[in-house]
């Protein structure tokens, strides 16, 4: 199937980060592009504002004619967040369109590229734009489909130059739900964690692991493995790709970072590989994690040539993705961070940073819980991460594509929370409550729908130094 050749593209689930970048794509080199998704967001009406149809409604009525007058040339691309029982879905299905899952066709973008696949249960998001980021600002030809929001470039997809005579490198961000990551074609690979998560797929945490270890034995029989030293010894048995695996990691052995130095709005810190030292490098957002995926980043720009002054200037210039460690409102009593996190060793991680940053100052966490299985799964973590903060406050579980569990809600992670002040609160209540209690530093995290609260708490701050 020849991709640009298609008549028109209809999305199942188009609002989803990495879908809509593929549909940005495919608007992008001309072919009409449809979708439905659940509900109305920013991005859904971005991607309306670029030209493509969008309909909220699972109804037959709602599919375009135009893309039902035949099955010829035709694609529908959906996520497996949509429900088995979506009448789009199935209605497209019984008419013989050809239906793929978004990796799938991103693999097939990406077969002829060189490629750079960047996985893991956390960290991939911010160190695939990272990776792109520094490419970029050095003058490669580069493309990438990410699972955020640049702060740099507003979008989560970045176009290569097809005028370019040097051929394009493709960051892209490896996906570990449904195995989607199998569909790729690495020449690179980039492991920045690896957890058990997706239990509701995989089964286990061994499944997860041999996912990973699946997905690395891709890549191509010249191209590198980079990984995190801690994520790289979960796997264990590495035969078959022992000789291309770098390990990195601020206590690895391999590439490490060395005379950190952390701020409120960044940390500083020195690159060390066995050939080289980069000194002064400084990445303006905050996170021990992220100086972790920095590392990950330089190694990648020095693969591709990028000099040492180039990635200073890169690293300076990297403004962070949407929703991850995201200071949206600071002023000299009080601080706003937005992150997404919402698998524990993602909290842990974040709230650890956060503490860094303000030891002496009161810690309150607003969490969102993702998914029913999830919360189940972790529920024992999720308590135990949480605890880094002096008040946790629990919103409603969100659902995404999942049905009620009996006995499964926010409120079983209530008892083994150890922070001094805990409690569940409603969408609805949290912001009358935010303005009695006056947080000092208040964070929110979830990769829910928690984000809609994001611009009132924003409003309620700063209308509060008027």
């Amino acid at each position: 199937m020849n991709l640009k050749n298609l008549h028109s593209v209809y999305f199942l689930g188009i609002g989803g980060i990495g879908m809509s970048a593929i549909a940005r794509w495919f608007n992008y080199i001309g072919v009409p592009v449809w979708g439905y998704d659940k509900t109305p967001s920013p991005l859904t009406h971005s991607l309306e504002a670029e030209g493509m149809v969008i309909t909220y409604t699972d109804h037959i009525g709602e599919l375009p004619a135009a893309f039902l007058e035949s099955t010829e040339n035709r694609l529908v691309i959906w996520t497996p967040a949509i429900p088995k029982d979506s009448v789009l879905k199935n209605h497209l299905l019984e008419k013989g369109y050809p239906l793929k899952k978004r990796s799938e066709v991103l693999g097939m973008i990406t077969r002829d590229m060189y490629s750079v696949a960047v996985a893991g249960t956390h960290g991939k998001t911010t160190t695939s734009s990272m990776v792109a980021h520094l490419l970029k600002q050095a003058g490669k030809n580069i493309a990438a489909f990410l699972g955020g929001l640049t702060q740099n470039y507003q979008s989560n997809l970045i176009l290569h130059d097809e005028g370019s005579e040097e051929p394009p490198i493709v960051v892209v961000e490896a996906d570990e739900f449904d195995r989607s990551f199998l569909h790729l074609h690495p020449n690179i690979s980039i492991l920045t964690s690896a957890d058990p998560d997706h239990l509701d797929i995989y089964g286990d945490g061994a499944q997860v692991m041999e996912g990973f270890s699946n997905f690395l034995a891709l890549t191509a029989p010249e191209g590198k493995v980079i990984g995190q030293y801690r994520a790289l010894e979960k796997l264990g048995n590495l035969t078959g790709i022992s000789s291309k695996v770098i390990s990195y990691g601020i206590e690895s052995q391999g590439i490490h970072a060395v005379n950190i130095v952390a701020g409120i709005r960044g940390f500083s810190f020195d690159y060390v590989d066995t050939n080289e030292t980069i000194s002064g490098l400084h990445l303006p957002m905050p996170g021990f994690h992220n100086i972790e995926n920095a590392l990950a980043a330089i190694a990648v720009a020095r693969h591709f040539g990028v000099s040492a002054e180039q990635i200073k200037t890169g690293l300076l210039s990297y403004k962070g993705v949407k929703r991850r460690f995201e200071i949206v409102y600071q002023d000299d009593e009080r601080v706003y961070i937005d992150d997404y996190a919402h698998h524990p060793e993602e909290i842990r991680a974040f709230l650890s940073s956060v503490r860094a940053i303000y030891p002496s100052k009161k810690l309150t966490a607003v969490f969102q819980p993702h998914l029913f299985t999830r919360t189940r799964d972790f529920a024992e973590g999720f308590s135990e991460s949480l605890s880094l903060a002096d008040e946790v406050i629990l919103l409603d579980i969100y659902p995404a594509r999942e049905l009620p569990i009996p006995g499964v809600t926010s409120s079983m992670l209530l008892p083994a929370i150890q922070s001094a002040e805990k409690s569940l609160k409603s969408k609805e209540e949290l912001i009358p409550y935010l303005q009695e209690a006056k947080p000092e530093v208040l964070v929110t995290i979830g990769a829910g729908d928690i984000d809609r609260l994001v611009h009132s708490i924003f409003n309620w701050l700063s209308d509060g130094k008027r």
